[in-house]
């Protein structure tokens, strides 16, 4: 990957080999927590190529993450597919329903835009439950998905098979995203977000890079629910509610916004906070949960990614005044 000094492919490489350790060393319930923070992390990073990058918030994005869910439930439900080969297709249909989204969304900006995409989250279960797709989508009875086996040869659990198969995913979507927005493209992105007039008049066609973002980031998203529907074997409307939208956008912004790995962080934010807020008061769980949200909030403003770089930074320049000594 471009821009990676020596130092840092090694410590990259150090976290693959933890992350194929992994599934070995946990239980079998603990392996599809983590499965279910690689989809989030999927779906986090494309939210962040929308939000973070391109300065187009979205309040929801939990509808592209049905919509991918949906494709991959359906064609293994109704037409037989493979799981496997139901992921790409998912990504394709959200990419087209994102884009053809983002077209009428370019006249709207800031809050309106906000209220545009809150209209998409909320609507989707609704939709989702109409009579007239209720044969292919399962009403809200939704629809039963039977866990992929792992091939004989890997010697693997169905769990530990789906964690490998959605981190294979999640390294190649993730050094994807890594060159595209350390590129060209990200550059527009950016320059959109800070100063889109400058951007424009620098020749940067503001129009397309904004709906092929907001296609991108639903592909990433309609990626992760795939994966998602297929680690928890079942799909129905009131799972995708515009709450997932808010779930999605608060990992965001405490993994930290325009931040690649941060993603990461979110992901295991929301995947473990609130059981972990469960634990601690079964009364009130959603109080003690945004508390926990305050505190990050007030402590990393700038999310966990950028309260780690500002600490490496920290270090170094202490390192470097040591030295100086």
């Amino acid at each position: 990957m471009r821009g990676l000094d020596r130092r840092q492919l090694a410590g990259l490489a150090v976290l693959l080999v933890l992350a194929c350790a992994l599934p070995f060393l946990v239980a079998n319930y603990r392996v599809f927590q983590i499965t279910l923070v690689l989809a989030y992390a999927i779906a986090l990073l494309g939210l962040n190529m929308l939000t973070g990058y391109n300065g187009q918030i979205s309040l929801g994005h939990g509808a592209f993450y049905a919509i991918g869910a949906y494709t991959a439930a359906i064609l293994m439900d109704k037409a037989g597919w493979p799981y496997w080969a139901t992921i790409p297709v998912a990504g394709a249909v959200c990419f087209v329903a994102g884009f053809l989204f983002g077209l009428p969304a370019l006249r709207l900006e800031g809050l309106y835009l906000a209220l545009a995409t809150f209209a998409l989250g909320v609507a989707m279960p609704q939709i989702l439950k109409h009579k007239s797709i209720e044969e292919w989508t399962g009403g809200v009875q939704g629809i039963v998905i039977v866990k992929p086996d792992a091939p004989a040869w890997t010697g693997l659990s169905q769990d530990q098979w789906l964690y490998f198969f959605c981190l294979a995913w999640v390294l190649l979507l993730f050094v994807l995203g890594w060159n595209l927005l350390r590129g060209r493209v990200g550059r527009a992105m950016v320059a959109i977000r800070d100063q889109p007039i400058a951007a424009q008049a620098m020749g940067v066609n503001t129009a397309m890079v904004k709906s092929l973002t907001f296609g991108v980031s639903a592909l990433y998203t309609g990626i992760a629910g795939a994966l998602g529907a297929i680690a928890v074997q079942f799909v129905a409307p009131d799972s995708f509610s515009f709450f997932l939208s808010i779930t999605l956008l608060t990992g965001v912004v405490i993994g930290g916004l325009a931040s690649i790995s941060g993603a990461f962080f979110g992901a295991v934010f929301i995947q473990f906070i609130p059981n972990i807020a469960d634990e601690i008061s079964k009364a009130a769980p959603w109080a003690i949960y945004g508390i926990v949200l305050i505190a990050f909030m007030y402590t990393m403003p700038t999310g966990v990614a950028g309260f780690v770089r500002i600490a490496r930074a920290r270090l170094a320049r202490r390192r470097g005044g040591s030295t100086v000594r």
